[in-house]
C-alpha cells in the first residue's frame, strides 16, 4: 500500500537510536480495512478503496449501507483510495484489515490534512505583511493600504494579497521523518509538522523521490 488513513492523536516525545530526545506527532492509523478492489479492467485504473473510523449504522445513508454490506464490514466515516504498491496488494480481499506495518522500513511520508481554520486574518498574520511604524504621526499601523491603481487599469488587479479567510484548507506537509511505528497500538510516529488539529482526519503516504 501507498498510503494510509490516520487520526491525529496529539504530541509526545521519543528517544531516538542515539539517546536524543525527538518531539514527535503521534498519528492512529492501525484500523484501516480495505473496502473496494479497483482495477483496470473494471474501473479504468488501479486502486484499493480504504476505510477508517468506524460509525454506527444509522449514521451513514443507505447507499454506502449497501456498500459496506458488500465488503462484508461495518459502516466507516472515511473512504479514500490509494495506488497499489507491490504485487502484494493484488492478493487484498474486501474486509481484510490492514495496520501501519504499511510504514515499516519507511524512512519519509507525505502527510495531507485540513489546517486548523483562523477566520478572517488581516494581511500581517495572513501574509506576513511589514507594519506600519509609530511616529511622526503615521496612522497606518495594520492596515494593508492601497489596493489598486490610479486611472489606468482603475481597478483591483485579480490575485492581489488582502486580508480575508484563513486556514480551514487541504494541505500537505512533504517529506516528514518516520521515527517509528508500534504495530500493537497502530500509531505511527512522525516528526514535523502535521496539518490539522487533534483527532482530525490526515491521509498519508509514502514520499517517493522523483
Amino acid at each position: 500500500m501507498r498510503g494510509l488513513i490516520g487520526k491525529k492523536v496529539g504530541m509526545t516525545r521519543v528517544f531516538n537510536e542515539t539517546g536524543r530526545v525527538v518531539g514527535v506527532t503521534v498519528i492512529l492509523a492501525g484500523n484501516n480495512v480495505v473496502e473496494q478492489i479497483k482495477t483496470e479492467e473494471i474501473d479504468g485504473y488501479n486502486a484499493v478503496q480504504l476505510g477508517f473510523d468506524e460509525v454506527a449504522p444509522r449514521k451513514v445513508k443507505k447507499p454506502q449501507e449497501g456498500h459496506f454490506k458488500k465488503s462484508g464490514s461495518a459502516p466507516m466515516r472515511v473512504l479514500k483510495e490509494f495506488e497499489p504498491d507491490c504485487d502484494a496488494d493484488k492478493e487484498l480481499k474486501p474486509g481484510q484489515s490492514i495496520g501501519v506495518e504499511v510504514f515499516e522500513n519507511v524512512k519519509f511520508v507525505n502527510v495531507t490534512g485540513v489546517s486548523k481554520g483562523r477566520g478572517h486574518a488581516g494581511t500581517i498574520k495572513r501574509y506576513n505583511f511589514q507594519r506600519g511604524r509609530e511616529s511622526h504621526g503615521n496612522t497606518n499601523l495594520r492596515e494593508r493600504g492601497s489596493s489598486g491603481a490610479g486611472s489606468y487599469p482603475a481597478r483591483v488587479p485579480p490575485g492581489l494579497k488582502m486580508s480575508g479567510h484563513m486556514g480551514a484548507e487541504q494541505v500537505t506537509t512533504r517529506r516528514l521523518e518516520v521515527v517509528g511505528i508500534d504495530k500493537e497500538a497502530g500509531l505511527v510516529f512522525v516528526k514535523g509538522s502535521v496539518p490539522g488539529c487533534r483527532t482530525g482526519i490526515v491521509y498519508l503516504r509514502k514520499f517517493i523521490e522523483k
